[in-house]
């Protein structure tokens, strides 16, 4: 299996940000979805760090994939029967993913901390909210975040349909490209 990048596809290290990024993100919005339904207590404090945490891997992981983009690009995309058109239309959808992407969380710790809450980093540590606790500006935020999330979810979803277009109807390499390569050699 190739770890960079070839023209035949994303390379181990790229599939596996991915993949990653799409379980984080799932468990993430159903946490938030049906965190206030937990019962008080552990669980729902469970829910809610693993929510949080899970956010801040989406940070840390979008940012070592776009330094990872920089130092070795992305596959070409291909020729489709769209042509031009498809491949624009993919462009603006993968610039619009990582916009929410950072949008997400970072509407979360602007929620944390209008709440007057602090965020935990992974159990290990906290930072302090820099604000006095503001409620209204607590449910706006919390109003923008779920939003974007709801939004990200929508985005994404059409990404995964637009994949599977591509691998069924259009029968290109498209989603093969996101895919373990195993047998191939550097």
């Amino acid at each position: 299996m190739l770890i960079c990048n070839s023209a035949k596809g994303y390379g181990a290290i790229p599939q596996a940000i991915h993949w990653l990024t799409v379980i984080l993100v799932v468990a993430a919005w159903i946490l938030g979805l049906v965190g206030d339904e937990l019962p008080k207590g552990t669980l729902r404090d469970a829910g809610l760090s693993v929510h949080i945490s899970a956010g801040l891997v989406v940070i840390i992981l979008l940012v070592v994939r776009l330094a990872w983009s920089f130092f070795n690009p992305a596959p070409s995309a291909g020729s489709t029967m769209l042509g031009v058109w498809l491949a624009r239309v993919g462009h603006v959808a993968h610039y619009l993913l990582y916009v929410l992407l950072f949008a997400v969380p970072i509407a979360g710790i602007v929620l944390r901390f209008a709440g007057g809450e602090s965020i935990p980093i992974f159990g290990l540590y906290e930072i302090a909210s820099p604000w006095v606790k503001d409620r209204a500006l607590s449910e706006t935020v919390e109003e923008v975040h779920e939003v974007l999330a709801h939004t990200l979810m929508v985005v994404a979803g059409l990404h995964a349909a637009a994949a599977l277009i591509h691998h069924w109807i259009l029968r290109d390499q498209t989603l093969a490209r996101m895919l373990p390569r195993f047998g191939e050699k550097e």
